[in-house]
């Protein structure tokens, strides 16, 4: 009888362990589902938008509704900068956390058949540390950073997928003969090619001469379209989504459902062509329409991530990528406007209305609602913030010159950016360095295009007094201007692939 027991006995140790394991793998899988979901993160970068382009900063030609909203349930940062005064460099500093002295992209600079010029394929860039984190990452929108067959191109730099204008100059029309879906080209009919000229002979007081410049596919919409339907596909999983519109770039471009709003508002005097791009019958109101066409399209996001209940775990930054076009290039009339608002300068300067952005920031359970921060910030600052926002604060690279704008984004206070340096070899040849309310700024540093020794003097602002940047105060501050000049030669790293003779190596002059 005794060994009778002794089996059945055995059975029940084994069936406790078994009940043991299986009751510790269960509890593991329930914590696992029980934890929480990384945030999703949406960028969205317009293209050539103005501090004043959008009414929650001050525009008052017309109404900007769904960007205002997601001020009214966020952050408006006051004080942000785009990390240089065109395109491409500036979309460089926001992919790598390296400001324009640091950074591999400079200028804007073609690549023939079709792209910019290319990052290294070993760059490290958000998108590539997101996915380590096990985000899926989409860019929707214009790149800029490598053509199709380069090193640089969207799906080698941490992109799980693209869809949208890999090529700058592609997208001066937004009619364009192709788009990218991935690596596959898809050709478009119906397109306008971004620098037709007027027809000779044409009657440029006839909206008939201008119907040509109006194509089939809008390609904002397609890509906002694609954006959303990225969106869907990954809402069970964390996603980043880059969505670098092509609005309000010139081409001057919008269809007739948006321009309709404005056809007889606006004094208006045809455009042309003269000053570049494709010709437009009424630029003003055209202009207006594609802003508040872009502000549609975000809405179109907002209204999706509540939709499918992801509202809550998303946050949402909303910014441009340098200030507003000058001269009226492609008949874009930014003074009309006033894009710029109080700032000097337009895009291609390193003076404030060059590069300070209206940027928004939404992030539910953490930014305060309605809330408003002067924290001097650029676009460097978003590899390190966003890896904090998606827990891989460890990821952040140690040569990153971004800090974490986290703290503030959770209402709390945080310490002082010690500096935040620009420069800009092309157009006229900027250095700039802000420190707290005060900005240092040299101007005039290209030699190669004004054909003389550069201009090495050190304007001196206070923006807390003088926003406009109307009176150079230096020689009252010669310490200052000595610490600002310090920090421009320890910032600045020579590129041989974007040299900048007035920085790299002393003048003439100075070599006697």
């Amino acid at each position: 009888m005794a060994r009778s027991h002794v089996f059945p006995l055995r059975l029940v140790r084994l069936a406790c362990t078994f009940v043991v394991a299986t009751l510790g793998l269960s509890l593991a899988a329930e914590r696992a589902s029980a934890a929480p979901k990384p945030p999703n993160i949406v960028f969205i970068l317009a293209d050539d938008l103005g501090y004043a382009d959008i009414s929650c900063f001050g525009q008052q030609k017309y109404q900007t509704p769904n960007i205002d909203r997601l001020a009214a349930e966020g952050m408006r940062f006051t004080q942000h900068y785009a990390g240089c005064a065109v395109c491409a460099p500036s979309r460089c500093v926001l992919m790598t956390g390296l400001h324009p002295g640091h950074s591999f992209v400079r200028n804007n600079r073609e690549a023939k058949p079709e792209g910019q010029f290319p990052v290294p394929a070993d760059t490290v860039t958000l998108p590539k540390l997101l996915q380590e984190l096990g985000y899926v990452t989409g860019g929707y929108g214009k790149w800029g950073l490598g053509g199709p067959e380069s090193t640089g191109r969207p799906l080698r730099q941490g992109f799980t997928h693209f869809y949208g204008i890999n090529c700058q100059r592609v997208a001066h029309s937004h009619y364009p003969d192709h788009l990218w879906n991935d690596d596959q080209r898809v050709d478009l009919d119906g397109a306008v090619d971004g620098h037709a000229k007027f027809p000779v002979g044409a009657d440029p007081t006839s909206a008939a001469s201008f119907a040509p410049f109006i194509g089939k596919h809008y390609a904002p919409d397609m890509i906002t379209a694609a954006a959303l339907q990225f969106v869907r596909d990954n809402k069970d999983q964390p996603f980043f989504l880059y969505f670098p519109s092509i609005i309000p770039h010139v081409s001057l471009q919008v269809p007739d459902d948006s321009l309709a709003a404005y056809a007889d508002k606006y004094p208006e005097e045809p455009y042309v062509g003269k000053q570049g791009y494709v010709p437009v019958f009424k630029p003003h109101a055209t202009y207006a329409a594609m802003v508040t066409r872009l502000d549609r399209h975000v809405g179109q996001l907002l209204d999706l991530l509540k939709e499918l209940k992801l509202d809550d775990n998303t946050i949402v930054v909303f910014s441009s990528d340098n200030g507003p076009v000058y001269d009226r290039v492609g008949g874009a009339d930014s003074e009309f406007f006033h894009s710029a608002g109080s700032f000097r300068g337009f895009k291609g300067s390193l003076y404030e209305g060059g590069v300070r952005e209206p940027t928004i920031v939404r992030w539910p359970g953490h930014t305060p609602a309605g809330a408003t921060s002067e924290r001097v910030s650029g676009f460097e600052d978003w590899l390190p913030t966003l890896l904090e926002v998606a827990g891989g604060k460890s990821l952040v690279p140690a040569r990153c010159d971004g800090i974490s704008l986290v703290p503030t984004l959770n209402g709390q206070t945080q310490a002082e950016r010690p500096f935040l340096y620009r420069e800009f070899s092309a157009y006229d040849g900027f250095q700039s360095v802000r420190v707290g309310d005060w900005k240092g700024i040299r101007t005039d540093l290209n030699p190669r295009q004004k054909k003389r020794e550069p201009n090495r003097h050190i304007e001196l602002y206070n923006l807390r007094t003088d926003v406009g940047e109307t009176k150079d105060v230096s020689a009252e501050h010669p310490e200052l201007v000595a610490k600002i000049e310090r920090i421009m030669t320890e910032q600045h790293t020579p590129s041989a692939d974007f040299p900048f003779p007035a920085i790299d190596a002393p003048s003439a002059a100075e070599k006697k």
